[in-house]
């Protein structure tokens, strides 16, 4: 089976309330901001966002009231700490938290890739996050006698991923740091894939070992250039820092997420639109280029 190409906000569309969502899965690479902003444009809410280094994208989500719940190992801004929506989300109580380590996060969704219902660490022990949630279990592995901690499965709704180039198909190369997308991906009910470009089926043949998502997996695919950005996406743009730094000054108060929003968000209709907006020379001028693989007969 193949995935469904479609535009940005019908891909989104399928997205319903209360939906659990996996996404900023490469870390602090290739994070779909554009899915994310698409999720405000269309009012989705009560949201579960799932996920191990978010940086702003749950902040952003969370300032507009689109998410109830956060499972996740890290929230905020990478270059300047704190993500200031999402504090005074859970201070206020509008959001409540279920904290993760990244490998955590990590077993949780590789439990749920699996079929198995958790998965043993010895990673959790001696932390106090068994006192802030009831959703891990300390106990004693059965073989050796000694303690252990147990990690329940999650399987989202969604897991939503940004990568280099996929196929009309769904069949997706993706390349760099690409963190935890695999066991996500094998979790989800759903994948909706976002790329920087739809190429021809036979481009993703010709380098069948760097197709990281197949086409049975993905619910839809879209073509979205920048669609990561702030964030950097190795090979097509570097990391926006000045972004980084102008959304923690504006946005430390309500009202000034609101006029972020009403700019970045409300005020374009689409992702190339929003792409006039940025002002920063993202341009990759030192290409790496890896050296040629030969396959064939």
């Amino acid at each position: 089976m193949a995935a469904s190409r479609e535009p940005l906000d019908v891909a989104v569309s399928r997205i319903d309330a209360g939906s659990t969502v996996a996404a900023g899965l490469a870390l602090e690479h290739s994070i779909p901001f554009a899915v994310g902003h698409e999720l405000l444009r269309q009012g989705v809410n009560d949201l579960s966002v799932i996920g191990p280094i978010s940086d702003l994208l749950f902040d952003q989500l969370i300032g507009d009231g689109a998410v109830s719940e956060v499972r996740a190992a890290w929230v905020g801004n990478v270059s300047a700490g704190t993500g200031y929506r999402f504090r005074d989300a859970v201070e206020s109580g509008e959001v409540t938290v279920e904290n993760h380590s990244n490998f955590s996060i990590a077993l949780a969704l590789e439990a749920g890739a699996m079929g198995v219902p958790y998965l043993p660490t010895r990673s959790l022990l001696g932390s106090d996050i068994f006192e802030q949630s009831d959703q891990f279990v300390e106990t004693a592995d059965p073989f050796e006698g000694e303690q252990i901690a147990l990690v329940p499965a999650i399987e989202p709704d969604w897991a939503i991923v940004h990568a280099q180039r996929a196929s009309p198909h769904g069949d997706v190369h993706l390349w760099g740091n690409t963190g935890i997308v695999e066991p996500a991906v094998g979790a989800a009910e759903n994948v909706l894939v976002t790329a920087e470009e739809i190429v021809d089926p036979d481009v993703i043949k010709s380098d069948p070992s760097r197709v990281a998502i197949t086409r049975e997996q993905v619910t839809s695919v879209v073509e979205c250039p920048f669609g990561a950005h702030p964030s950097p996406v190795a090979g097509h743009y570097n990391r926006d820092n000045e972004y980084y730094l102008r959304y923690n000054r504006q946005t430390e108060t309500e009202s000034g997420f609101e006029d972020w929003a009403s700019k970045w968000v409300y005020g374009v209709a689409d992702r190339d639109e929003y792409a006039t907006l940025v002002d920063a020379d993202l341009e990759i001028t030192s290409p790496t280029v890896a050296a040629e693989v030969q396959y064939g007969q």
